[in-house]
């Protein structure tokens, strides 16, 4: 008992001195539990881990007094305690995610002490039980009882216990749950991206998600290393027992003259005491690391509350397990009374757990539904109405009919999320910025088979798709009819058939394209976000921009915007680049190009113009690729005057224009482009500087392959060729 009542002062004071400093800081105590970032940022704390591994050091190197050995293995009881409540209290696995670090550091401690209390049973163990401290003397004498083969033997269980039952099946968990995490991290990160696509999460929480995937395989994977330290540390608990025990009787007897009766009392006492000393916090180190790897990381429950809730959730386990203790109470020879005692106190349980679930069940029943308060006349508390009512409209939109819906359901494969996926993917590189997120849901006022595709919440495109057939577009040739259903291309607005998928070789083989429907509703989408892609950047989308050129080119932000360039003003300019096709990825040149110019004049147009004049190579490449001469339309010099004194007297917005010579230009360009178009060249119209933009919008809509450049827009190592001068060899202007 006095042994008992020492072990208890000396681990309740360690306990007090530690938790007295966690309530002085609860947040650095939760932070201790949980490995959280504040507990590793406080300053105080940093130097703790550094300062235990040099300690470590220095025992294996230096002579320790009894007394500090004595402070030192009950610190790593205690320690060892509080590990193991940790892990008991966690959550999730990753709520201790220090743990595998944890347990090296303990093992390294236990191990360090082992040494350094080696050394002084060796040194001093002549002197008596008490050498090496009273900790180690008071483990020995109450575990040995007297007997030497006691002590041996329950060193051995205990041994046996941590090694082949604790750590075994950790390590083996450990081992498994590692390889599956990792072999399902690739899907873990698809279904988060679907889940971005979707609209269901956004950045921020893709990000968290993604990060916290990639820990659970890095915590995983270093539990998986981490177990084999329980598994060494107990071999060498077996070593150590045994070189302290047969070294302590040979210096006993041949350097200090003891008896072999003295030298084995004392000697085995040290080294069995020593052995338990250590051997106990490496128990609870494993039953901790068990605990952790058994933890399913989807639950966020104490393990206490899961445990209890599963195991007696069902009171008719209970009773089946009371009926077999009565029935084992009556049996002649056995122990009636605790049998008996056990039968009834299992059969109270579960009563007492089937009376709280119907009385859950009575209150939850009494709580009327929606439905039956209307069917009784009756209305449902209405609460006050806040902005969270009022519902923000969705950037892009899709709303699909209900045999739609596997399309774009994760948990069916839908393959349209993948096909999103991409299409945003493909437009924020080409187009210079990301492409928001595509909200889609289902809406049960469509046709079954039909989408909708909004821009805020504005249709743009809806259109009706055969979910069991491939539709064959016609790209213009092909040697001969298929039988389906005829349609028109959603995307293109070409002709097309609905076909049976048992005939895409037939299509292939007669100069058809055939895509399936996700691709079709796909690149619909693709075709609606690149023409109206100038609507989608908003200035939420150019801060992100210049945030990101500002981490290499602060100073040409910073000089610029808002200083120079309102963000607005710098919004209005990109969108105007991307309404005539011109993406805004070179945002470096774009915004050297408003420093030069923008003190000079604040006017949107002009500062376009001068954009485009110096993502000229860009532009041009889009255009006509690298070829080195251009083949360009122009316009007739006379034409062009007339032109530009009708936009100087109708302004920029044309009107100027009388109505027949533009529905004649007009029909010309259109004409003009076709041949380009037939001779597989670029359709280019080059014109004054003075008539781009208001050539670019007149043609915009009725001619959109015809793309119009300035004289100034042609770089100097281009040359160009003109295919045709509109309005050279007819009349256009009228009388």
């Amino acid at each position: 008992m006095a042994f008992l009542g020492g072990v208890k002062n000396r681990v309740s004071t360690v306990l007090e001195t530690f938790l007295g400093k966690a309530k002085a800081n609860s947040k650095v105590a939760r932070g201790l539990a949980v490995g959280s970032t504040a507990y590793r940022k406080a300053a105080a704390l940093k130097l703790g881990t550094p300062l235990l591994v040099l300690a470590c050091l220095s025992m294996i190197t230096l002579p320790l007094p009894p007394v500090l050995l004595d402070i030192l293995f009950s610190f790593n009881i205690a320690l060892s305690m509080v590990v193991l409540l940790v892990a008991i209290y966690a959550k999730r696995p990753l709520d201790f995610g220090s743990f595998p670090t944890v347990l090296l550091l303990t093992t390294i401690l236990r191990l360090s002490l082992n040494v350094a209390s080696t050394r002084v049973i060796l040194l001093n163990g002549q002197n008596g039980t008490a050498a090496a401290g009273h900790v180690i003397e008071s483990f020995g004498n109450v575990v040995m009882g007297g007997s030497y083969t006691v002590g041996i033997i329950v060193f051995s269980i205990l041994v046996i216990i941590n090694f082949v039952v604790v750590t075994k099946g950790a390590g083996r968990i450990a081992e498994v749950s590692a390889r599956f995490t990792l072999d399902a991290m690739p899907g873990k990160q698809m279904a988060i991206d679907a889940d971005l696509n979707a609209g269901i999460i956004n950045q921020d929480q893709a990000r968290e998600r993604r990060l916290e995937v990639t820990a659970e395989a890095d915590f995983y994977g270093s539990m998986d290393g981490a177990s084999k330290f329980v598994k060494g540390d107990a071999i060498a608990g077996v070593l150590i027992l045994f070189i302290n025990l047969l070294g302590g009787m040979i210096i006993g007897v041949f350097q200090y003259g003891m008896s072999m009766a003295d030298s084995a009392h004392v000697f085995t006492i040290l080294s069995i005491g020593d052995g338990l000393v250590a051997q106990i916090p490496s128990l609870l180190l494993s039953v901790a690391s068990a605990i952790i790897v058994t933890r399913q990381s989807g639950q966020k429950k104490e393990m206490g509350a899961q445990v209890a809730g599963e195991i007696l959730g069902q009171p008719k386990v209970l009773y089946i397990v009371a009926v077999i203790l009565a029935v084992m109470g009556i049996v002649p020879g056995m122990p009636h009374f605790a049998f008996g005692m056990l039968a009834l106190i299992s059969f109270a349980c579960g009563k007492f757990i089937e009376k709280r679930q119907e009385k859950l069940k009575a209150e939850a029943l009494k709580a009327p539904t929606k439905e039956q308060m209307e069917a009784q006349g009756g209305r449902p508390e209405q609460r006050e109405l806040s902005w969270d009512d009022v519902n923000e409209v969705d950037v892009v939109g899709l709303e699909v009919g209900y045999r739609l819906i596997p399309l774009v359901d994760k948990k069916q494969n839908g393959e349209l999320l993948s096909r999103i996926k991409g299409v945003r993917k493909k437009l924020s590189q080409d187009l210079g910025f990301l492409v928001p997120p595509v909200h889609i849901r289902d809406n049960l006022d469509l046709a079954p088979g039909a989408y909708r595709i909004t821009l805020m919440g504005v249709t743009f495109g809806e259109a009706e798709v055969q979910i069991d057939r491939d539709m064959a577009i016609d790209p213009g040739q092909v040697f001969g009819k298929i039988e389906g259903l005829a349609t028109k291309d959603p995307a293109f607005g070409l002709d097309a058939v609905w076909i049976a998928k048992s005939d895409n070789d037939k299509a292939l083989s007669l100069g058809y394209t055939v895509v399936d429907c996700p691709t079709v509703i796909a690149t619909h989408l693709s075709q609606i976000l690149a023409n109206n892609c100038s609507s989608l950047l908003g200035q939420e989308e150019v801060q992100n921009i210049l945030n990101i050129v500002a981490k290499n080119q602060p100073k040409l932000v910073n000089g610029l915007v808002p200083s120079v360039v309102s963000l607005g003003l710098l919004t209005h300019i990109l969108q105007s680049l991307l309404q005539e096709g011109v993406p805004v990825r070179d945002m470096r040149t774009i915004l050297e190009t408003l420093v030069q110019y923008a003190p000079r004049s604040q006017d949107p147009e002009v500062l376009t113009a001068a954009c485009r004049i110096g993502l000229r190579r860009l532009i041009l490449q889009d255009v006509a690729g690298d070829e080195k001469i251009i083949p360009v339309i122009t316009l007739a010099p006379d034409l062009e005057k007339v032109l530009t004194k009708s936009l100087e007297s109708g302004g920029s917005s044309g009107i100027g224009i009388e109505p027949g010579l533009a529905d004649r230009l007009q029909k010309s360009l259109a004409e003009s482009s076709a041949d380009q178009e037939m001779k597989g060249e670029p359709s280019i119209l080059l014109t004054s500087g003075v008539l781009r933009s208001t050539l670019s919008r007149f043609v915009r809509n009725s001619i959109p392959a015809l793309r119009v450049l300035s004289y100034q827009e042609i770089p100097d190592d281009k040359q160009i060729k003109i295919v045709s001068s509109v309005g050279a060899t007819q009349k256009m202007v009228g009388q």
